[in-house]
């Protein structure tokens, strides 16, 4: 019952985004999937911090839509989430949600789970909140280079801000509505782990993505095959097969790696 209730509460929030256009098909589907684990074998209280995840993101994505309209030819997709994003983003919080069955009673899934959503709100909030400041960002490899807004690795005040208190917010909810006794020094693990793996995103960024180049508007971006000028793009740096699903996946692993010492 538990299961099919998690599925239809699913399925509802899934045809909600996609009909306010926050997911694609592909997302939607994708979304049923990672909510019934979450909703089903998790309960309420993980439904609290994946929703608190999802409509915020959603949310500072469509208000702050048109400043970033200039910087999409920046980024491997648009505004729409894909299955790709939603499970970089999900897949880690769906396995330890659905560990949480066979270890009932303990708190190292719950604080994994919540780690990992801290980091790719914490990355999420970074990346719309971070046009937002006033002046262009800098490599988080060289501090002293300064590059355009939206470039892979690029670290600003406002961005870092942002990232903490996207962490934070999750830090604060894994105390408040934790299924197991945890402490408030776990709430600070929880936004510490989850804001680092948000710096470890824009340093995968920076080194490792894939990115590429369009020689019509001489222009770095994570678009491939085509920018949105139709124009191919060439192969710039990075590992050919590291995309950004696969660095925010790598964001959320991050902050568990960090976090589970100090839980288990």
């Amino acid at each position: 019952m538990s299961l099919l209730a998690g599925f239809l509460l699913a399925v509802i929030i899934a045809l909600v985004a996609f009909r306010a256009h926050s997911l694609n098909r592909s997302g939607a589907l994708a979304a049923v999937l990672v909510g019934t684990v979450i909703f089903g074998v998790g309960g309420w209280q993980w439904a609290v911090l994946l929703l608190t995840f999802f409509i915020t993101s959603s949310g500072l994505t469509r208000t702050f839509k048109k400043r970033k309209q200039d910087l999409e030819e920046k980024f491997s997709k648009g505004g729409q989430r894909d299955a790709g994003q939603v499970f970089g983003n999900g897949g880690l919080p769906t396995l330890f949600a659905g560990l949480s069955f066979f270890f009932p009673g303990e708190a190292w899934p719950w604080l994994a789970f919540a780690a990992a959503l801290a980091a790719v709100n914490a990355d999420t909030w970074a990346t719309e909140l971070g046009v937002l400041n006033p002046r262009p960002p800098r490599m988080i490899t060289k501090l002293s280079k300064v590059v355009e807004k939206g470039t892979s690795g690029g670290v600003s005040l406002i961005g870092s801000l942002a990232a903490l208190a996207g962490a934070g917010l999750i830090g604060i909810l894994a105390v408040a509505v934790s299924p197991a006794p945890v402490s408030p020094i776990m709430g600070l693990l929880v936004t510490l782990t989850g804001l680092a793996g948000s710096f470890f995103d824009s340093l995968l960024g920076a080194t490792v993505q894939a990115m590429y180049f369009c020689p019509a508007c001489n222009k770095e971006t994570e678009r491939h095959p085509l920018h949105l000028c139709n124009t191919p793009t060439t192969f710039l740096r990075g590992w050919h097969w590291l995309e950004n699903d696969l660095v925010n996946f790598a964001c959320g692993l991050l902050a568990i790696v960090f976090l589970l010492p100090f839980v288990i």
